[in-house]
């Protein structure tokens, strides 16, 4: 009884923090509500100031840095002009992506944190945090997916299990969630005809985005680790090895397997489609390769292969694939195939590539900080200086406003 009554003062405490009041439980792996969950699981938040749209800081870039603190920067005065940071993240790490939607920046930490913010001035709308956790990284590779007034997002939990969520963008208060078998996810949703599609190690699950219900499940001999993708027909996905599997959305039957090099693995976030073809950059032990496959027919269209080296990220950019590698090269691909630039850095990337109007530039993040790539001269200008060079860097993100 004693025990019982310590761990309900926990939970209202919790509760209390934040200003939400769970609501009553539903049977299932499925809640719409927090009081079926553990305080390590369920969703606190609290409203600021109602959501508004706010029009866009169009001379910024945000940069979230590396040691997981998001600022933005005047890419005219060079300046900053407002920094935000998780409240006790258990380490410095970024890890995320950001979305932007109507002026507002929705923005997930490690630490299970998730904040509304305004793209002018840095204030809060709503910040809301998934789970109690301080010493585990709950949040990873994250993009917060936002569609219909909800915001989906995968958190990771290595003792509760994990849960896919969806929350509320108005508040950031909870709306669903389902609570996943394996414990480690950091595979992005997607969202596609009311549906939400999420592999969690062997299975690819659709969910009714309303309401959290699983509609189908499918089981792999492999794991998925690939981010589902869609041509606004059909799914896809890879797998832990060398398979990409093509599945219709509303069963989940395969429609097609396209296998790359069998030493050839590691495809993550590194999948795009774009008019007709499907463009994977797959990592291996000698050689890594990007491939162009048709996406109604499953067959390899073309394939560039570099030796030696590992590609570590793939964008498209105006009909062209970019790209660079662990060793330093930047590349442009056109979509036969042709390499249209390459050129080796002298700093090494980490975060994702942004394009800014001028067709002469690119900013990309290295340990040093911002770096101005002109593609003519092929110099790299350092826009914005850190004060220290971080060790281990996992990765950093960068999003123009616009």
């Amino acid at each position: 009884m004693k025990k019982n009554l310590i761990t309900l003062l926990f939970v209202f405490t919790v509760i209390n923090m934040f200003g939400q009041v769970p609501a009553t439980p539903k049977t299932g792996k499925t809640n719409t509500t927090n009081t079926s969950l553990s305080p390590a699981e369920m969703v606190t938040n609290k409203a600021i100031r109602p959501i508004k749209k706010i029009p866009l800081d169009d001379t910024s870039i945000l940069i979230y840095d590396y040691d997981g603190s998001l600022f933005s920067f005047d890419l005219v005065s060079e300046s900053i002009n407002w920094t935000v940071k998780a409240t006790d993240a258990p380490s410095e790490m970024c890890a995320n992506k950001i979305t932007l939607l109507n002026g507002v920046l929705y923005v997930p930490f490690i630490n299970g944190e998730i904040f509304a913010i305004d793209n002018q001035s840095g204030d809060l709308f709503w910040k809301s945090r998934l789970g109690n956790i301080t010493d585990q990284i709950v949040l990873k590779d994250q993009t917060p997916i936002i569609n219909d007034g909800k915001l989906f997002i995968t958190a990771q939990n290595q003792n509760q299990g994990s849960n896919l969520y969806a929350l509320d963008i108005k508040d950031g208060s909870l709306v669903w969630n389902y609570k996943l078998d394996s414990a480690q996810n950091d595979i992005q949703p997607l969202f596609f005809n009311n549906k939400i599609f999420l592999p969690s190690a062997t299975n690819l699950y659709s969910f009714d985005a309303k309401t959290g219900k699983v509609i189908t499940q499918k089981t792999f001999e492999e794991n998925i680790t690939g981010k589902p993708i869609t041509d606004g027909e059909n799914i896809f996905v890879a797998s832990e090895k060398n398979t990409l599997h093509a599945l219709s959305p509303e069963k989940l039957d395969v429609l097609w397997q396209f296998k790359f090099d069998e030493n050839q693995n590691n495809v993550k976030e590194r999948i795009l489609y774009k008019d007709k073809k499907i463009f994977i950059g797959a990592q291996g032990s000698q050689i890594s390769s990007v491939y162009a496959i048709d996406s109604k027919a499953g067959t390899q269209l073309w394939k560039v292969d570099f030796k030696d080296d590992n590609i570590e990220y793939i964008t498209e950019e105006v009909n062209n694939i970019w790209g660079y590698t662990k060793k330093k090269k930047l590349f442009q691909l056109d979509f036969n195939g042709e390499t249209v630039f390459e050129t080796k850095l002298t700093t090494l990337p980490v975060s994702n590539i942004e394009f800014p109007a001028d067709d002469n530039l690119l900013y990309y993040y290295c340990d040093a900080g911002l770096i101005q790539f002109d593609l003519t001269e092929k110099d790299e200008n350092v826009y914005y200086m850190r004060t220290t060079l971080g060790d281990n860097v996992y990765t950093s993100y960068l999003k123009i406003i616009r």
